[in-house]
């Protein structure tokens, strides 16, 4: 049984590696917390340079940048949702139930919300996994 803070590491990996596969960038810096039900994942520089291109002619006058690339993100993440999914379960050990996501096109941030159907199970912190031994 993991702890809640190896959770959340396990979740950092696999939120990275699938903003690689689908976005084809990971983030610079991601953040998980693991609160009840559910995770929060918040990421940092996740913006591709086409993307960072497309919002700098957003300032310059194409109000329609910004809308597009949240509405591209966002399905990004609905075409890879199954995966994620799954992956997120064998990391947890808990079916996630709903995915929700955001994007902030002035910052670069981004944000996964998983709710899981259960508390995952957690050992506590700093306490070792214990074997049995035979008698």
């Amino acid at each position: 049984m993991r702890s809640q803070g190896e959770i959340e590491a396990a979740i950092c990996d696999i939120v990275t590696r699938f903003q690689q596969e689908y976005m084809g960038r990971g983030p610079r810096r991601v953040h998980t917390h693991l609160v009840e039900n559910k995770l929060f994942v918040h990421l940092d520089g996740v913006l591709t340079a086409a993307e960072q291109r497309l919002i700098e002619s957003h300032h310059n006058g194409n109000s329609r940048a910004a809308e597009l690339l949240k509405q591209l993100r966002g399905h990004l993440v609905l075409a890879g949702r199954q995966t994620l999914e799954a992956m997120v379960r064998e990391a947890t050990g808990a079916e996630p139930i709903n995915v929700h996501h955001d994007i902030s096109t002035v910052t670069g941030e981004e944000v996964i919300v998983v709710t899981l159907a259960n508390p995952p199970a957690c050992r506590e912190a700093g306490r070792p996994v214990r074997s049995r031994q035979r008698r």
